[in-house]
């Protein structure tokens, strides 16, 4: 039982939508005034997320179609953790080569975050991966279109600043590396 007067009381759960990739989950919950009611969220495997610089400091970013906002987003290579995955470091390590061809000398965490904790229960691991190279083809998803697009940080420093760049994990990581870890 939750102990902070603010926790509601989870009364019954069941996954009401399941598709690749996520669930949607349907709770009836008791909420701190008594109040009976219930709530859907997105429930998914924890994802990481590589802001890779190249031996020269550019970030080897991508070019991906989005269908939700039905246009080619800029970004950082991103995925799912899977069962497969040893640790976090490995689903990095995996995610890169997949979406990049890229194999990096080294990787270091740098912030994890909820970035939609008032939906969905996802959490996302970004990492620093440095002395990144071409090493092999890409291995996409079947649902993958994406095209590697190698860019020096400072300019994808400013499309964030100027709101080129929209998606919302690559503007944390790469705002987040420049607040806190900024040895580009």
């Amino acid at each position: 039982m939750p102990t902070d007067p603010l926790a509601w009381e989870t009364r019954d759960r069941q996954i009401a939508y399941t598709c690749p990739g996520f669930d949607v989950v349907n709770e009836r919950v008791r909420l701190p005034d008594g109040t009976e009611t219930e709530f859907d969220y997105l429930s998914e495997p924890a994802s990481v997320c590589i802001l890779p610089f190249t031996p020269d400091g550019d970030v080897v970013c991508i070019e991906e179609w989005r269908q939700a906002v039905d246009r080619v987003s800029r970004g950082l290579p991103v995925g799912g953790t899977e069962p497969d995955d040893d640790d976090l470091e490995a689903a990095a390590r995996r995610e890169l080569a997949e979406e990049t061809g890229h194999e990096a000398e080294s990787f270091e965490q740098l912030v994890t975050v909820e970035p939609a904790n008032g939906i969905a229960d996802a959490v996302l691991h970004v990492f620093v991966a440095r002395g990144c190279r071409p090493t092999a083809e890409q291995q996409l998803d079947h649902n993958e279109s994406i095209r590697v697009a190698p860019t020096a940080f400072e300019d994808l420093l400013e499309a964030v600043r100027e709101g080129e760049i929209r998606d919302g994990r690559t503007v944390l990581a790469v705002s987040y590396h420049q607040l806190f870890d900024a040895e580009a």
